[in-house]
């Protein structure tokens, strides 16, 4: 077994920073050559040390511009019109896309991916959509839609 110190979150072994024990050629041929981890030297002990602190610092900087952005995004209510059946049905959808475009319009720029939108809304109303910042941040939004 070889000890490696990884650089980044990697999902089966740990979240960087952290000593682990892997197998030689895991190490070797995947982990080094793509910049994941780094031998356990003692050199090299102290140098995730300062990469640990100055990633703490930034995690905590974007948390704190998350949570401002949260705080705008969670004032804005969204307003769509759409064709509708008689129950209420939409004949189309709101999907995550157009609720980040809807936000771009209103100056919030918001990748779609982080729409927490497990289906597309189809049905007329008000419905609160979650927008995810930040791993511990998200914001909700106010979603209507309204028939033509």
């Amino acid at each position: 077994m070889m000890e490696v110190i990884l650089r980044d979150d990697i999902k089966s072994l740990g979240k960087a920073g952290e000593l682990v024990r892997v197998k030689p050629g895991y190490a070797r041929n995947f982990l080094l050559p793509k910049g994941l981890a780094y031998e356990a030297t003692e050199g090299n002990k102290k140098r995730i040390v300062a990469e640990t602190k100055a990633r703490n610092v930034r995690l905590a900087a974007e948390k704190d511009a998350a949570t401002a952005a949260a705080a705008t995004l969670s004032a804005i209510a969204l307003t769509f019109t759409r064709k509708a059946g008689e129950e209420g049905k939409l004949f189309g959808s709101i999907t995550s896309q157009d609720i980040a475009d809807a936000l771009a319009a209103k100056g919030q720029e918001v990748d779609k991916r982080k729409v927490e939108l497990d289906h597309p809304i189809k049905s007329l109303g008000d419905h609160t959509v979650a927008i995810r910042l930040h791993p511990e941040v998200h914001a909700d939004v106010r979603v209507t839609v309204a028939a033509e």
